[in-house]
């Protein structure tokens, strides 16, 4: 586990559910030590017998996740550096992809860029209404490369075209709900834990063979995602390196 102070992830398993936190306190973005630990918990949970479902969320009340830490990617010096912090990302969703059980996804503030990658990558999503969305990283002068396929998959390429192009917009949960990122709102914290719990707990005593075969058919046709996906890191890696993105996070962290 990391430190508390550069965040942290968690896993345990209880009752057939695996629950894995996450929280880093600049809003939970994603610095590359919690993506790799990220992935490997992942492959703890899949690897797991005592566990039938995983329940993923990230910790605190603020937003659900930031997307990728500014902080490193100011610090990226060359193209190596950069693939090699994108491919991060590609790890997780990969990591959730191949999971051989369904993951549930409790989203219960804002999310941005990976973290709207997170949230596509899982099988089922439940989010508290207000919990809006911003594919950002076109205003960085990046793009949306590594979740893209993720995110396509989820929303259809007419919504994701929306979010990738519209960068500097916030989208409601509505409208993520009528999109398919998310499966399901409601109205409080309070409900958002009870209908995680419910879906969890239901899982936890189907027929594990069912909801493998399930999983498997509703990842069908992504086998090609862990070479796709490295390229994306490799395209996001280079163009993380112009001066417009190298100005726009500098201007960013100037005035936040």
């Amino acid at each position: 586990m990391t430190t508390s102070d550069k965040g942290y992830v968690t896993y345990q398993s209880e009752n057939n559910i695996g629950t894995i936190e996450f929280f880093h306190p600049k809003g939970n973005s994603l610095p590359g030590s919690i993506l790799k630990e990220l992935t490997e918990v992942i492959h703890e949970a899949s690897d797991d017998p005592s566990t039938q479902v995983v329940v993923l969320k990230s910790g605190g009340t603020g937003a659900f996740c930031a997307g990728a830490s500014f902080d490193e990617l100011c610090n990226i010096s060359n193209a190596d550096e950069g693939k090699e912090f994108f491919m991060g990302f590609a790890n997780v969703i990969n990591a959730m992809r191949t999971c051989p059980k369904m993951i549930l996804c409790r989203v219960h503030g804002k999310a941005v860029g990976g973290g709207i990658g997170i949230i596509a990558a899982s099988d089922f999503s439940v989010a508290m209404k207000g919990a809006s969305i911003r594919l950002s990283e076109l205003s960085l002068g990046i793009g949306p490369f590594v979740v893209g396929p993720a995110v396509g998959r989820k929303l259809g390429t007419s919504a994701f075209a929306t979010l990738a192009i519209d960068a500097k917009t916030w989208y409601g949960s509505d409208w993520a709900l009528a999109n398919g990122l998310y499966n399901k709102l409601t109205d409080s914290i309070e409900e958002l834990d009870k209908e995680v719990e419910r879906l969890a707990k239901n899982l936890s005593e189907s027929n594990p063979d069912a909801l493998h075969n399930l999983k498997d058919i509703m990842w069908q046709s992504t086998g090609h995602w862990s070479a796709t996906l490295e390229q994306r890191a490799e395209i996001s890696g280079e163009l993380v390196l112009s001066d417009y993105t190298r100005n726009f996070i500098a201007d960013f962290q100037k005035n936040h």
